[in-house]
């Protein structure tokens, strides 16, 4: 069967394997019919060389964490021939550290978790995977178009979930939600925030392009500013950009008892001058929270099957740029200033 792989940490070593083997019995009872995969950022930081690991044994890499599939066959009976399915990308580590004990592997502590097509396991770019039925993520038909964006979405169902258990530790009503970058986690960040019936104002360097008519389909008022010149202080900011300014000007934009939530990961490397005793007082006086959040558990991945079900699926259908065939796999990794998401398809 067909796998799109790399060497990990090998600059450019992206390859189409033609006959790569068949998924092990060993990965999971339920074999699946691979019909894409979503591409995103880190796909091409793998490919750049910056990370990744192969499994235990083997010198390539599967890519592919964004998946969507259909059953073959499942002797367990979690799912039925036919089903579509995605795998949850990350595994807890097998020590296991307090939180992955308890199924909540997204906050692993020793960093010993595996995740398909990054580290260790597997990638889902390949004609056929197995996946184990904890791991496996039943989808509503509906969903067959889009599917591949639950792994994205799961990203922030997580972060909505950790918001809102933050926000009750006082009476907390928000009203407002700032959202930076309209890339897909921004995007699919503010469908969720519409979702809970929010103001949601989502801000991003494009003024041209599919970005801003995304937004305003949502419901939500679209921003080409900086974050300084926004006239309102949100109750929530989704930050996912990584930008270091962005994400500083956010912990100052905040309201009163603000919630700011990092999704974005920052590359390093960079210095910048700034206040940092006006932001330490800015957050204690006004007991305004900062967090990180990353990866999802279980529960986030079916949180955000339900959210994508809700969703209006044309604006769903509209985020995907591109669906590249497998045999044209180098163009699906290379996205263009317009791309939201490039999907490698498998069916095609």
């Amino acid at each position: 069967m067909r796998a799109v792989t790399v060497s990990p940490r090998v600059p450019d070593s992206l390859r189409l394997i033609e006959e790569w083997p068949e998924p092990a019995p060993e990965e999971g009872a339920i074999l699946v019919e691979a019909l894409a995969v979503g591409v995103c950022g880190t796909d091409q930081e793998i490919i750049a060389g910056a990370y990744g690991e192969a499994p235990p044994g083997q010198d390539r890499l599967v890519l592919g964490h964004e998946s969507l599939g259909r059953v073959l066959e499942d002797p367990t009976g979690t799912l039925q021939a036919g089903d579509l399915v995605a795998g949850i990308v990350r595994h807890p580590d097998p020590v296991p550290c307090p939180n992955c004990a308890v199924d909540e592997w997204d906050m692993c502590r020793n960093g010993q978790y595996t995740e398909h097509g990054i580290k260790a396991l597997p990638g889902f770019a390949r004609d056929r995977w197995r996946v184990q039925p904890k791991f496996a993520v039943g989808l509503d038909p509906v969903l067959a178009p889009v599917g591949m964006l639950l792994e994205p979405t799961s990203v922030v169902a997580k972060a909505w979930d950790h918001i809102e258990r933050i926000g009750r530790r006082a009476e907390w009503k928000p009203q407002t939600v700032l959202v930076t970058g309209a890339g897909p986690i921004g995007l699919l960040a503010a469908l969720l925030a519409t979702q809970r019936g929010l103001s949601v104002h989502v801000l991003d360097r494009a003024t041209e392009g599919p970005k801003p008519d995304l937004v305003r389909a949502l419901g939500a008022t679209y921003h080409a500013t900086p974050v300084t010149e926004l006239d309102f202080a949100p109750d929530v900011v989704v930050e996912c950009t990584g930008a270091p300014v962005v994400v500083l000007d956010a912990m100052f934009k905040a309201g009163p008892t603000g919630i700011v939530c990092l999704t974005g990961v920052s590359s390093g490397g960079r210095t910048i001058d700034f206040d940092a005793g006006a932001l330490n007082r800015a957050l204690v006086l006004e007991n305004n929270v900062v967090l990180g959040s990353v990866n999802a558990n279980r529960r986030h991945w079916e949180l955000a099957a339900e959210a994508l079900a809700r969703a209006d699926q044309a604006w769903l259908n509209s985020l995907i740029s591109r669906r590249v065939p497998v045999e044209a796999y180098a163009e699906a990794y290379t996205t263009g200033p317009e791309d939201i998401k490039v999907v490698l398809d498998f069916t095609a």
